[in-house]
């Protein structure tokens, strides 16, 4: 009988406790682990209360991950979860004796009541294995940061890299009764009857296209793609100024590929309606500085937000669009764009793969900001290679790098303009010089369709067809003599201000 004991005793599970190099105890909880697998092969279905939750590496002790990963691996092929097919399972796995035989298998359900706390238990466990993986990395980062030969800005890019990894683990909603839900559903619903235009979402100033989109919803991720040289950042920057400047919609930038003065130099261009290379020298007729003047006025104190930070990772993205939804209410985010971004201390086996991390993220934060992120992104050179009218169409095969992008986004727009590849009519003989076609290829909670536009490539500025129709009426209004002479935006906006019954801004 002594002998039973002391082999029984001798194949008990050892306990194993690891200390940190600084003299400390790594963050753990032995017995919630334990409490935790007592409870899954106790209780029936208990496992699918804290897969979510828990991974194998969540454990501390070996002997725990080696249990869990049984557990996982019967849930997998659906076999039911207790005791007996545990230990099966661990035998299968070549893994019985190394945690501790039958008996402990059998301690680990003797000592725990049941299932009333494992999800709560669960949480603490996995907060336990994140503390442990901020220990670790500090750690590596620590070391590698004496190491004089690592450039220190690879090293923080593999540091934030690496905090994005650890920082995604165990982050999930919960699900939630559908009252709530319908409740909020029926204010944005009233808020658009309400509103004059009948938009549920943010307006664009493009009356046409925000018939088809509601205007920008919230948590929606949109991506505006098109061939170089189309206008992805003069229509951006026509829609930043109309939410801005005449909706009041503060709006944040962030600028990849321009520097912050360069961009802002772009809006002036926009705005005034005076040329970039005028601008660039500052060699302005007299009217032009009152032009200048007059609508320049427009962007004083205007709640635009422009970042110019170089290859922006996303982990930067996340911080600065936090800080800014914060401290400044943005309700939408422009980035141009998406391929100049990086996913920085992470590793892939390709661009594609990288690409697809970053347009998942984004769709991520839109979410959990609920605000709507709008990011250009480049098409690949196959619409070159096609011929006609609809062969020069941009298609969603189109996208670059990555189909992820596509199946990401709530909403994927193309530019086209014919008139760049010298198509000069369409097929019903009406002028296509100076259109551009706004393709809703994808919409996920609407319609799809295509919006024209007028381009001022001078101006790099995108405006409604109306708008543009309304000027060409003042100017054949105006007789020989004035219509020769130059045409102030003071005298425009008058006119269009009086077709439309509005003030005059004077």
């Amino acid at each position: 009988m002594a002998e039973n004991n002391s082999n029984r005793t001798a194949r008990k599970k050892p306990v194993v406790v690891q200390v940190s190099d600084m003299g400390r105890l790594q963050p753990q909880a032995r017995d919630l682990e334990q409490a935790v697998l007592g409870a899954l092969m106790l209780e029936q279905d208990a496992f699918f209360k804290v897969n979510e939750t828990l991974k194998p590496e969540s454990f501390y002790e070996r002997a725990h991950r080696l249990i869990y990963q049984a557990i996982v691996d019967l849930a997998a092929r659906q076999h039911p979860i207790d005791m007996l097919t545990v230990i099966d399972q661990l035998k299968k796995n070549g893994d019985l004796e190394a945690i501790g035989g039958p008996l402990y298998i059998s301690q680990l359900t003797e000592n725990v009541g049941g299932a009333a706390h494992l999800e709560r238990h669960a949480q603490i466990v996995a907060e336990k294995f994140l503390a442990r993986e901020l220990i670790r990395y500090t750690g590596e980062i620590q070391g590698k940061a004496y190491d004089e030969t690592i450039e220190v800005k690879e090293l923080m890019q593999e540091a934030e890299g690496e905090l994005f990894r650890i920082s995604q683990q165990n982050i999930r909603n919960e699900a939630v009764q559908i009252n709530p839900i319908i409740k909020e559903a029926r204010e944005l619903l009233e808020r658009a009857a309400n509103r004059k235009e009948g938009l549920s979402g943010l307006p664009t100033g493009f009356a046409d296209l925000d018939k088809i989109t509601s205007g920008w919803q919230n948590s929606d991720l949109v991506i505006i793609a098109a061939r170089p040289a189309m206008g992805k950042t003069a229509f951006v920057l026509s829609m930043a100024r109309n939410m801005a400047v005449t909706f009041k919609v503060p709006v944040a930038m962030f600028s990849l590929e321009m520097s912050n003065v360069q961009l802002v130099n772009r809006l002036i261009v926009n705005v005034c309606e005076l040329p970039g290379e005028k601008i660039k020298s500052g060699r302005l007729e007299k009217y032009e500085w009152e032009q200048l003047e007059y609508k320049i006025k427009d962007l004083y104190d205007a709640p635009i937000y422009v970042d110019d930070t170089p290859s922006l990772s996303i982990f930067e993205l996340r911080t600065k669009a936090r800080r800014l939804v914060r401290e400044h209410k943005i309700q939408c985010i422009f980035i141009d764009y998406l391929q100049l971004m990086n996913a920085s201390g992470m590793n892939f086996g390709s661009r594609e793969q990288e690409v697809s991390t970053i347009s998942r993220s984004l769709k991520g934060l839109a979410k959990e900001l609920n605000i709507p992120i709008i990011a250009l992104s480049q098409l690949n050179r196959g619409v070159e290679a096609r011929q006609g009218i609809e062969g020069k169409r941009p298609q969603l095969a189109d996208l670059r790098e990555s189909g992820a992008i596509e199946q990401d986004a709530d909403m994927v727009c193309f530019i086209h303009r014919p008139e760049y590849y010298k198509i000069l009519e369409d097929e019903r003989g009406n002028s296509l010089a100076g259109i551009a076609e706004i393709i809703v290829a994808k919409h996920r909670n609407g319609a799809t369709g295509d919006v024209r536009l007028r381009f001022k490539s001078e101006f790099a500025k995108f405006i409604n067809l109306s708008e543009d129709q309304a000027v060409r009426e003042y100017a054949s209004s105006m007789n020989q003599e004035e219509a020769s002479a130059p045409v102030t935006a003071p005298n425009v906006e008058d006119f269009i201000a009086a077709q439309n019954d509005e003030p005059v801004p004077f």
